[in-house]
């Protein structure tokens, strides 16, 4: 019941909450712009990241007793939250933001948590520190490119944090079972106002502010004893933005859109896994609702596999990559024939 009330309170935090922002950020001209890249028709206010974070922060207060092993997370993501905020207000550079979050994710893996299966040396640790700098850094992108259809980065990571909070709590592992309902409860008092028809955007502050905290929990648990096995269920829970990622960047240098890692973190364009759902005729709201089916899908394989051994999970990450590679084709194939490039 003390879980439930937390929950509830992250919700009522953020839900009451977002309405004001939306205010703020039309009064202050925080406005996301219609664009060439953009799939929204007028402009809208953002700010939607702040309400969640407030109501994140609302029930890591009345929790800290069990929660404050968390406190630097805590840190970390409101920084994160900042640099994000700043972004949205007046704009910041690319490069710029990717140092900020570099250094926030090398101060995670040196002095907090990092991923941990390489042998015990220090060509091991350092091996471990990189991993882990590019899967906070990696995930904290990955969950800003996919905020970008109504509903969908906010709805996802309900879907993620279920997902998560289940197996924590198989694994009696509480502090971050409330860490995942806190936010969850946030996100879902964010929705109303962001799915389909959205009167708020999440703003870089909320999307990356999202990815940051799920690559941390993610990072923080014991998912199992078997390395294989331990990566495969924060991989096969965060499998969509880790295939957007991967999958947009394939398609970007094959197309020859970009040629530098500059070039590509600078770039920006309706070419990620929902923009080609809709190309190919999904509406948005079921491009989104997709999306969610595919990543419940994964979340469920992944608490099968926290029961399995390290072939059970092998298997069930190739099989994933399978699936994902179809899609892939499916997508690339759809697009060439309904652009006209691929004939008969």
């Amino acid at each position: 019941m003390k879980t439930f009330s937390i929950f509830l309170v992250s919700f009522l935090v953020t839900y009451l909450s977002t309405p004001l922002f939306r205010k703020l950020a039309t009064g202050l001209k925080i406005l996301d712009l219609p664009g060439p890249r953009k799939i929204h028709k007028s402009a809208t206010p953002l700010l939607g990241g702040v309400a969640i974070y407030l109501g994140l922060l609302s029930g890591f207060l009345l929790s800290l007793k069990n929660l404050y092993s968390l406190t630097a997370i805590l840190i970390g993501a409101t920084v994160v939250m900042i640099i994000g905020l700043v972004d949205d207000i007046i704009g910041l550079s690319a490069t710029f933001r990717l140092v900020c979050q570099l250094i926030i994710a090398l101060i995670i893996s040196i002095f907090v948590v990092r991923i941990s299966f390489l042998p015990s040396s220090l060509w091991g640790d350092i091996g471990e520190i990189i991993i882990t700098v590019i899967w906070i850094v990696g995930l904290t992108n990955a969950y800003n490119c996919l905020d970008g259809l109504d509903g969908l980065a906010a709805g996802s990571a309900v879907i993620n944090l279920f997902c998560f909070a289940v197996i924590l709590y198989n694994t009696k592992q509480y502090s971050l079972v409330i860490l995942a309902i806190i936010l969850m409860g946030a996100c879902l008092g964010f929705i109303p106002y962001n799915f389909k028809r959205a009167k708020i955007f999440l703003g870089d502050a909320g999307s990356t502010f999202i990815g940051f905290t799920l690559a941390s929990i993610a990072l923080l648990g014991n998912w199992a004893e078997d390395n294989i096995v331990k990566i495969t269920i924060p991989v096969l829970i965060l499998g969509v933005p880790i295939f957007d990622m991967v999958f947009t960047t394939i398609m970007r240098i094959k197309e020859v859109k970009v040629k530098t890692f500059m070039e590509w973190l600078q770039y920006g364009g309706k070419d990620h896994f929902h923009h080609y759902l809709v190309d190919l005729g999904l509406r948005p709201l079921g491009a989104v609702v997709f999306i969610y089916f595919i990543t419940l899908s994964l979340g469920i394989s992944a608490i099968i596999v926290g029961n399995d051994q390290a072939i059970e999970a092998f298997l069930t990450l190739s099989q994933a990559t399978i699936i994902f590679g179809v899609i892939a084709v499916l997508m690339v194939a759809g697009k060439k024939r309904h652009s006209g490039w691929g004939g008969e």
